[in-house]
């Protein structure tokens, strides 16, 4: 595919020097053909890119050695620049220079941009997540590639005086921490508009005066930072009002919608642990292995008898995930539906078809999968007498706060919550119950996918083991078998168009009768 069809005159320097510089503020667009297996192989190994600096930054304190190693790693496994040296054309192991790893890193950025400037929370997120592995590659560059940086992105900032230096000396070094009564003198110090430079100045880093600040040379990096968040801002404003045209284009709106919600984890859609576990057991994996949000869902289920479908997507599907069969999938919403208002003739009209239907035994008989993490954050928001969704996301902060009493999580537990749910760290928030409610001061594992909670959880607990202790004597005393159970089958789902057009497929079957 083609960024742009019509090459515009731009004053910007030939993208050939732009990827030998070791850092850019992404002002210039792509301008060449790529293909679209390449275009969606960058916007998702970008995209895993910025999972982890979202939790690597939650993780770690940001800029400490641990913070550095963990993003270098992560940089070189997906091949993005992680040292960042100009003109560097020796070639790594995987066959790529480091001008083809900038390469990269600059047409995945742009491509990410389409897929996430389409909703407020959107942009916010993908800004975050840029502008932290930003600070991480300018904080790697040495201090001669920053003043080049500065002066070739025209950031002209004016050093003080010596004279004004000597006037102000006692002040400076009052203000300024890591600034000696030595080096004072022999530093630079910016003179900038305070309102470049509010994070400074609400966390009394820097000195002020008639409305100037005077920075160090160390603390540079956050003006920097604020120029290229409001730049990106409003790269990702004029990118959403282009959307109609992108759109046009039948091959990539499937890609970018699905971008803004791309998992890229475990696929939980086929079923080789089919039996895994029995419907007597359901209540109590419910308790101590579920996620908030599936736990959520089952005690609405059982309170009120019924799902909207909306509910019934999300937790029909994630059963279906952790191993429950098709025959113990329409005997448990049965039993549970006719204990309400359905009798079991309305159920059998009404619901069990959708039901077979997920399964892939009914329509395109087609294998759909569990929602992940981004599909319940993003996705068909709940409404009045909803039950779907994701708690962190969609409950009001005091509610969440009573459930996470209730469910007995200790008061700080609750208060590093609620702080990640504060800074919209929604899959973090999750991360955190599931240390805080398993009694872990650090999980292994990114958590991307409800699924992967209950596996996850089921591995602290004693794992398949457990389950097939409780299983052999449920199914000997029923049906003198034991069902083995096996590992999920580990792969990247498909991404393309027809995956997209199936979930929604699904959705409409889904519709309340």
């Amino acid at each position: 595919m083609q960024f742009s069809e019509r090459r515009k005159r731009v004053g910007s320097r030939p993208q050939a020097e732009l990827y030998g510089q070791p850092l850019q503020f992404y002002g210039q667009p792509p301008l060449e053909n790529i293909s679209l297996t390449e275009f969606e192989t960058f916007a998702v190994d970008r995209l895993k890119l910025l999972k982890t600096v979202e939790n690597v930054g939650v993780s770690y304190l940001k800029g400490s050695p641990q913070y550095v190693k963990k993003l270098v790693a992560e940089s070189k496994n997906l091949n993005f620049p992680y040292r960042l040296e100009a003109n560097d054309d020796r070639k790594c192991q995987s066959g790529l220079s480091e001008p083809d790893k900038r390469r990269k890193d600059h047409i995945s950025h742009f491509i990410l941009r389409l897929a996430y400037c389409q909703t407020e929370d959107l942009r916010r997120w993908f800004i975050q997540q840029e502008v932290d592995l930003f600070r991480y590659r300018f904080n790697d560059l040495s201090p001669k590639q920053k003043l080049e940086f500065l002066h070739r992105n025209n950031l002209q900032y004016d050093t003080i005086g010596i004279e004004e230096k000597k006037a102000l000396k006692d002040k400076l070094l009052n203000s300024s921490p890591g600034v000696s009564g030595i080096t004072v003198e022999d530093q630079d110090f910016y003179k900038v508009p305070f309102q470049d430079a509010l994070d400074l100045v609400r966390t009394r880093k820097v000195y002020l005066k008639a409305g100037y600040v005077y920075i160090p040379h160390q603390e540079i990096v956050t003006i920097v930072l604020n120029d290229f968040r409001t730049r990106l801002s409003k790269a990702l404003a004029l990118t959403a009002r282009s959307l109609p045209a992108v759109h046009s284009d039948e091959r990539l709106q499937p890609l970018l919608n699905h971008l803004s919600h791309a998992y890229v984890g475990q696929d939980y859609s086929i079923q080789k642990n089919v039996g895994k576990i029995s419907l007597e057991q359901i209540d109590s994996l419910s308790g101590k292995s579920y996620p908030l949000c599936m736990r959520h869902l089952h005690q609405a289920l059982r309170e009120n008898h019924h799902l909207r479908h909306g509910g019934r997507m999300q937790y029909g599907l994630f059963l279906k995930g952790i191993g429950l069969s098709l025959e113990q999938a329409l005997q448990f919403w049965r039993s549970e539906f006719i204990r309400g208002k359905v009798d079991a003739d309305k159920f059998d009209k009404a619901y069990a078809y959708s039901i077979r239907h997920m399964f892939g035994k009914e329509g395109k008989r087609t294998d759909y999968t569990p929602y992940n993490c981004m599909k319940v954050i993003l996705s068909n928001p709940p409404s009045q007498g909803d039950y779907h969704g994701c708690p962190f996301r969609h409950s009001d902060p005091e509610l969440l706060k009573q459930k996470l009493q209730f469910y007995k999580v200790s008061p700080s537990g609750i208060n590093q919550i609620l702080e990640l749910v504060k800074g919209m760290h929604y899959q973090l928030a999750c991360q955190k119950y599931f240390e805080l409610t398993h009694n872990i001061e650090d999980t292994t594992f990114s958590l991307n996918h409800p699924n992967q909670y209950f596996l996850e959880s089921q591995k602290v607990f004693g794992g398949g083991r457990d389950l097939k202790r409780e299983m052999d004597a449920t199914q000997k005393a029923k049906e003198n078998s034991v069902v083995k159970a096996s590992n999920v089958k580990q792969e990247l789902p498909t991404n393309g168009p027809e995956n997209v057009a199936e979930m929604e497929d699904l959705d409409s079957i889904f519709q309340e009768p």
